[in-house]
């Protein structure tokens, strides 16, 4: 049964060294990110294995994809596994959809990010029927914005497939996403990365569009997960709110 008391939508778990995306030597493997976000306060997380020795092929998809779910077998109350797509391999992207969905353990596709997609635009036609598949699936897909307006693309063609948008950002790229994601309802964003260090931001991202468009991240092990949590927690936001942004809004995409 898992805790939900303050799920992190947004880590990047690793099996291999070249997996770490860490910048200063830690954590040093799986078992010490655990132990750094659970002293974070954080009960569960869910991301996907990135490479820094990335190459473009259906076995790298499918090497990232078997660690991830290999650590959610090694620590099955903490890690919810997400999976890795590519642009340029939709057919191999959608059978590891099946693959794993068939398991009953699959509830995220994502964070995918350009070098592990093979495309900085996603909102073309050769990731349509990965698209296609995850919304009749219920699968949402965290994606990391490099234009917002394309990811925004996404989510109107696709109105049934639920979309995360990783990292608010600074000030007028956060305020595009918020003015995007008011035309689109299953727009969401993920608060990891940048931006939460900004007083007052997600109180005023909350007062625009309610607390139900906004999932907890913090994108470790790059990033900070206390220092995220912190800041979630010194907003002016209610209780009810909290329980959203930390964890409720988490389970209703991922009807876990």
């Amino acid at each position: 049964m898992y805790d939900f008391t303050c799920v992190d939508a947004h880590v990047h778990p690793f099996v291999q060294p070249e997996s770490n995306i860490g910048r200063y030597g830690t954590p040093t493997d799986m078992a010490d990110m655990v132990r750094l976000l659970k002293k974070a306060g954080i009960t569960l997380c869910c991301g996907s294995v990135l490479r820094s020795n990335w190459f473009a092929s259906p076995r790298w998809i499918q090497l990232c994809n078997r660690e991830c779910f290999q650590l959610a077998e090694e620590y099955p109350d903490f890690l919810i596994p997400g999976l890795l797509i590519h642009a340029a391999f939709p057919e191999e992207s959608c059978a590891e959809i099946e693959k794993y969905h068939a398991t009953g353990k699959l509830h995220w596709i994502g964070e995918i990010v350009p070098y592990t997609t093979g495309t900085f635009n996603y909102s073309i036609e050769e990731l349509f029927p990965v698209y296609e598949l995850a919304a009749s699936l219920n699968l949402p897909i965290n994606i990391h914005p490099v234009n917002a307006s394309d990811v925004a693309k996404v989510a109107e063609n696709f109105p049934k497939l639920n979309v995360v948008m990783a990292h608010p950002g600074e000030k007028e790229p956060y305020q595009e996403k918020i003015d995007l994601m008011k035309k689109l309802p299953n727009l969401h964003l993920d608060l990891s990365g940048t931006g939460m260090f900004r007083w007052g931001m997600l109180k005023y991202g909350v007062q625009q569009l309610g607390a139900e468009r906004f999932l907890f991240g913090s994108d470790f092990p790059v990033c900070n997960a206390a220092m995220n949590r912190a800041a979630v927690l010194a907003e002016n936001l209610t209780d009810a709110d909290l329980e959203l942004i930390f964890s409720g809004n988490f389970r209703r995409l991922t009807s876990l």
